[in-house]
């Protein structure tokens, strides 16, 4: 690495520091679960506004409200809506009621981590966070009121996201089922899955 890279690589370090933080999973209340149990997945809408920026910047910390290389270069946000897609249709799989409803989630944030946080951090957090809605998927009557979640994760570094590659577990995989947990959770089938934790992150 040369002079300039180290001199790089230590001012990221230093920036990353200074934006150790508190970070989890929280929202205000998980739906009783004999609210849920009535209800049965009809489908689920992931929204990913174009007002949010993307940055597809290979620094530490990357300025933007999307960041995301965990797929080959492409539309992030049609990524992200995937991601939410398919983890609240896991996370939602319990719903066998008699009651059709949609799941919507609007997505605030989704900053991942880059190859060069990956390569050099010491640490780092995928900052996720959202609104979830339920509804009544024939009348279109809300079932909750809007939620906002903060769903954070502790990234994978170095020798760790190696191994993680290895075993089948990348970035995609992680967060998908990260996802599924804390929406299960939030619906009261499974653990609740509400958490503080201090990291170095964005």
């Amino acid at each position: 690495m040369t002079i300039k890279a180290w001199i790089t690589a230590l001012a990221a370090l230093f920036t990353l520091s200074a934006c150790g933080a508190q970070w989890g999973v929280r929202y205000a209340d998980n739906i009783p679960a004999e609210t849920s149990r009535s209800w049965r997945l009809a489908d689920v809408i992931a929204v990913v506004p174009e007002t949010l920026k993307v940055s597809n910047n290979n620094t530490y910390a990357p300025s933007g409200d999307i960041v995301w290389w965990g797929e080959p270069y492409g539309d992030r946000r049609a990524q992200v809506a995937q991601i939410f897609d398919e983890a609240l249709t896991q996370g939602a799989s319990d719903l066998r009621g008699s009651r059709p409803v949609t799941i919507t989630a609007t997505v605030s944030k989704f900053h991942a981590v880059t190859p060069s946080a990956i390569a050099y951090a010491p640490a780092a957090v995928h900052n996720i966070s959202f609104t979830i809605q339920v509804f009544d998927a024939t009348t279109a009557q809300p079932l909750t009121p809007p939620v906002e979640m903060d769903a954070d994760l502790e990234a994978y570094v170095g020798a760790a996201a190696m191994a993680a590659a290895i075993q089948g577990q990348p970035q995609r995989v992680r967060i998908v089922e990260h996802l599924a947990a804390v929406t299960r959770g939030w619906l009261g089938f499974g653990p609740d899955q509400r958490r503080t934790f201090q990291s170095i992150g964005r």
